[in-house]
């Protein structure tokens, strides 16, 4: 026979493990603490992403304080047409990404779907844009390191670019083609993650009590969108 005291704890026990629902993982007491234990810690991780970036920062701005010249001839060659093209379609992104939460708050399980394929749509327009844009840099030669001058990574023929460009201006496409891959690279896991995002909507697994994985997931986006932001006037408009 059990004690009162046991029975009492055995209904307590019951009582906690009903009231807890299946989206809160059993090391959290409330969905509440679930959701700032996620954003602290995306807040967290999206610190040492801008630690990162702004290694590659400090590289740039030392190497174009040694070699101002290089830097200045060598902006001239990106397209500063694709480059703005890119930022509005990231800035609009980043605003279809906050109304995905918005919506997910409100329970609205299609206009979250809408949103937040329209932010997939617009990561994938960015991808084609910066995949036209590195294909006339590889046409031209404009190449990092031993590559620098040579089209299509021809080694024996005639450098392909204007005479105009100092022979070190490798150094000013090697970070270029650093800080954008890697922040392309960035573009392809944030779509990843909306894509998971947008099929757990899909499932239904969202809703006002919970919506914890759609703002962590715009929250990596808003990073992404932050960053070019800082590489489009660094890149393409300071000279």
């Amino acid at each position: 026979m059990s004690s009162p005291s046991g029975a009492a704890a055995h209904d307590s026990h019951d009582s906690h493990a009903h009231e807890h629902p299946s989206y809160v993982a059993h090391h959290f007491d409330t969905a509440q603490q679930q959701f700032d234990a996620a954003k602290l810690g995306m807040w967290v991780f999206i610190a040492t992403e801008i630690l990162m970036f702004g290694g590659l920062f400090v590289a740039y701005g030392l190497m174009k304080a040694k070699e101002p010249e290089v830097f200045i001839a060598g902006h001239h060659y990106l397209n500063k047409v694709m480059g703005a093209a890119n930022t509005i379609v990231l800035l609009f992104s980043s605003l279809t990404a906050a109304l995905a939460v918005r919506s997910s708050q409100l329970g609205k399980r299609n206009e979250t779907s809408a949103w937040l394929v329209i932010t997939i749509f617009c990561a994938c327009i960015f991808l084609v844009v910066k995949y036209f844009e590195y294909s006339h840099k590889i046409e031209e030669g404009l190449l990092p390191g031993r590559y620098f001058g040579h089209p299509f990574f021809d080694m024996s023929a005639a450098p392909g670019f204007h005479e105009a460009l100092p022979s070190r201006a490798n150094m000013f496409f090697g970070l270029y083609f650093l800080m954008t891959g890697l922040h392309g690279l960035h573009v392809v896991i944030g779509m990843a993650i909306l894509g998971w995002v947008l099929m757990r909507n899909m499932r239904g697994d969202f809703s006002p009590e919970y919506f914890t994985a759609v703002e962590i997931g715009a929250l990596y986006w808003h990073l992404v969108d932050l960053v070019w932001i800082y590489l489009f006037p660094l890149l393409y408009l300071i000279g």
